[in-house]
């Protein structure tokens, strides 16, 4: 899945050891912000050190995040993860202010006859040309 929108906020890296294979692992979690008129949050997880580096992602940045949506039990409740594996950055920001629809573009009218022109003649059908058509 993909949402885009504004980073507005970079939350503290949690880091811990795994008790399985006992290598150490690091999560940074981000909230972004959709841009629509009704803006959503939403707030994803980056798994790995070296993915929080590469993505380098900062406060403000306006992202196409491509993420995962998963959901695990503990202690009998569920909780869900949002998981980023992809993030975006050519994308070009909204013009409008937020929560309007970008303008679009203005289509040119067809054109009409000035009131002192005449009108164009109707064409003239003779008896003749109406005997070939199909009705």
């Amino acid at each position: 899945m993909e949402i885009t929108g504004r980073i507005i906020a970079v939350l503290p890296e949690r880091s811990g050891m795994s008790s399985r294979t006992g290598t150490e692992w690091k999560v940074g979690s981000y909230v972004l912000e959709t841009m629509d008129q009704y803006p959503r949050k939403m707030n994803f997880e980056v798994f790995g050190t070296d993915r929080i580096q590469q993505f380098n992602i900062q406060t403000g940045e306006i992202l196409t995040v491509s993420f995962d949506i998963d959901a695990h039990e503990y202690n009998g409740r569920w909780f869900n993860s949002i998981r980023a594996f992809k993030v975006d950055r050519n994308v070009q920001p909204a013009v409008a202010a937020p929560g309007v629809a970008p303008a679009q573009p203005i289509q040119p009218m067809p054109s009409a006859p000035l009131p002192n022109e005449a009108p164009a003649a109707a064409p003239s059908f003779s008896s003749n040309e109406g005997e070939d058509l199909p009705f």
